[in-house]
C-alpha cells in the first residue's frame, strides 16, 4: 500500500474501534478520513460502506450473542428504511443541500447525549421491556433510511440517540439495535450505490482486515468494560465527529 492507504488503515481502524463500541461501524468516520487525504469522490461512499458491512457484522453477532438485539424492535425501523436507503443511494445532491442541516442536528443530539449520561442507570431501569411502536417505527426508518443512502451512512449516528431520546430501550439494547440496522442499511445502500456508479479501491481487502480487528476491540468496550454512563459519553463522541465532518468538510 501507499504512505496515504497505511495513514487511512490506521485511521480506519481508530474509527472502528470507536465506533462500533456503541453499536455503529463508522462509516461517516470513514468519509471524514478519506476526504482528509484527499480520496477520489466516487469511491468515498461505496468504501465507507463496505468497511461498515464488515464492522457492523461483528457488531451484530456480539450484541445479539450478548442478548442486546430484540428483533420485533428492530423490524420496523430495518422494513421500512432498506428500500430507503437503496433508492436513496442512487441520488446525488449537492452536499450543501443536506450537510448544514443534519450537521446542526447531530451537534444538538451530542449535547442532549452527554448531558442525559449521568442519569443514564435509571433511564435505562425504565426502559427495560419496552417496545417500539410499529406505525413510528416504520416512519422514522423510512426517514433514517433516506439519510442513510444521501450521506454514504449506515443512520446508527441518527437513530441511537433517538431511541435513547425516545426512552424506548437501554443503552446497550439501542446499541444492538442500531447495529443491526446499520449492517442492512449499509448492505442495501451499497447495492444500490454500485448499481449507479460506485467504484471500489484495490486496497479495501487490507482495510477490511484492519477495521475487523477494531471492530473485536471496540465491541469488547462496549459489551464489557465501558459502564453505561461510558458508553452514553463516547456516543457522545461519536455524534461529534460526525457533525464536525458533515460541518466543515
Amino acid at each position: 500500500m501507499t504512505e496515504s492507504e497505511l495513514i487511512l488503515a490506521a485511521l480506519f481502524f481508530a474509527v472502528a474501534a470507536l465506533y462500533s463500541s456503541v453499536g455503529h461501524a463508522g462509516a461517516s468516520g470513514y468519509i471524514a478520513s478519506m476526504a482528509l487525504l484527499g480520496f477520489a469522490p466516487e469511491q468515498m461512499r461505496p468504501t465507507a460502506l463496505a468497511l461498515n458491512l464488515l464492522v457492523g457484522g461483528i457488531g451484530l453477532v456480539r450484541f445479539w450473542r450478548g442478548g442486546h438485539v430484540r428483533w420485533r424492535n428492530v423490524l420496523p425501523f430495518v422494513l421500512a428504511s432498506a428500500p430507503a436507503a437503496f433508492f436513496a443511494a442512487q441520488v446525488k445532491l449537492p452536499k450543501e443541500s443536506y450537510s448544514i442541516l443534519l450537521g446542526l442536528v447531530l451537534l444538538v443530539a451530542a449535547v442532549g447525549v452527554f448531558r442525559h449520561a449521568a442519569r443514564a442507570e435509571s433511564e435505562d431501569a425504565e426502559a427495560i421491556g419496552r417496545k417500539v411502536p410499529w406505525p413510528i417505527g416504520l416512519i422514522v426508518g423510512a426517514s433514517i433510511g433516506v439519510l442513510s443512502g444521501l450521506t454514504g451512512t449506515g443512520g446508527a449516528i441518527f437513530l441511537t440517540p433517538l431511541l435513547l431520546f425516545a426512552h424506548w430501550m437501554p443503552t446497550r439494547e439501542a446499541s444492538g439495535t442500531s447495529v443491526a440496522f446499520v449492517w442492512i442499511n449499509s448492505l442495501t445502500g451499497l447495492a444500490g450505490l454500485l448499481h449507479a456508479t460506485g467504484t471500489l479501491p484495490q486496497a479495501l481487502p487490507a482495510w477490511l482486515g484492519v477495521v475487523a480487528v477494531g471492530a473485536l476491540l471496540g465491541t469488547q468496550f462496549g459489551l464489557k468494560w465501558l459502564p453505561v454512563k461510558g458508553l452514553r459519553r463516547a456516543l457522545g463522541v461519536v455524534l461529534l465527529i460526525a457533525a464536525a465532518k458533515l460541518l466543515f468538510a
